[in-house]
């Protein structure tokens, strides 16, 4: 089935490889202590494995749609990881990486385009868009490893607080993005099971299901509940509050650097 798709259209992207060496590079600098700004090189490494973690949450859209049975997806340069290929750069990219500086909280962005009539059988519609938020996931698990390998010992604090920050984001991404509501993957998961009648009275509301997720968080009693939500589950993959705090505190460098009793003992 991918036989159609070229070399070219597979090789990966010099703009995700150069994201992907700031996010290596920054993540030097915060385990070695080796910048000026300890902030700037935590924000650095958050942002950079942030968009980073979204350009394989759209491969993985990507990916199952090709092997699905969409082979436009290679002339479409999804499956380069270049972010500049993305239908809405603006959503995918640029309003994730805001809401990261402005709270803290991963947002989920639609991105690729997926021509689903070339896809049969409701099991690959689902499956395509369970793909993009469990990469986000698995992203989580393998940042908060040596929290529940119970590592953290090896971990320097300060990379400590960057890893528990970058994992936070994941998981509110994947949160959000499993919402049954139109517009986000969740909604995606479901929609190839409902009725016609169903699918075409939702769709209309389809762009405005994200602002709508983000206006009820406004509310105080959702807002707490969604974060309850959150820290319960940070705690079962053992990271605590302590750490997502100072990680978030550390990033936000254009405040100055946190005092923490103790931090450079």
């Amino acid at each position: 089935m991918t036989t159609a798709i070229s070399r070219r259209d597979r090789r990966i992207s010099p703009v995700f490889l150069g994201l992907f060496a700031i996010m290596v590079v920054s993540a030097w600098a915060v385990w070695t202590e080796y910048s000026a700004s300890p902030g700037f090189a935590v924000f650095l490494f958050v942002v950079s494995g942030w968009i980073v973690s979204l350009c394989l949450h759209e491969y993985a859209h990507a990916r199952t749609a090709l092997h699905g049975g969409d082979l436009s997806i290679g002339a479409k340069g999804y499956l380069t990881l270049n972010p500049l290929k993305y239908t809405h750069v603006a959503l995918s990219i640029v309003l994730p990486v805001i809401f990261v500086i402005m709270g803290g909280i991963g947002l989920p962005g639609g991105a690729v385009f997926i021509e689903r009539h070339r896809i049969q059988g409701r099991w690959k519609h689902s499956v395509i868009s369970a793909a993009g938020p469990l990469t986000n996931v698995l992203f989580a698990a393998a940042l908060t490893a040596p929290f529940w390998l119970g590592a953290t010992d090896q971990v320097p604090e300060l990379f400590r607080y960057a890893l528990a920050f970058l994992a936070l984001l994941q998981v509110t991404a994947a949160i959000l993005n499993f919402l049954p509501v139109p517009g986000l993957d969740g909604y995606g998961v479901i929609e190839p099971w409902l009725s016609y009648r169903i699918r075409r009275q939702v769709e209309p509301y389809a762009p405005f299901g994200l602002l709508a997720v983000f206006g009820i968080l406004w509310i105080p009693e959702v807002n707490q509940a969604f974060f309850n939500a959150v820290d319960a589950l940070m705690r079962a993959l053992g990271v605590t509050e302590w750490d997502t705090y100072w990680g978030q505190e550390f990033f936000r460098f254009w405040q100055g650097e946190p005092d923490i009793a103790g931090f450079r003992s």
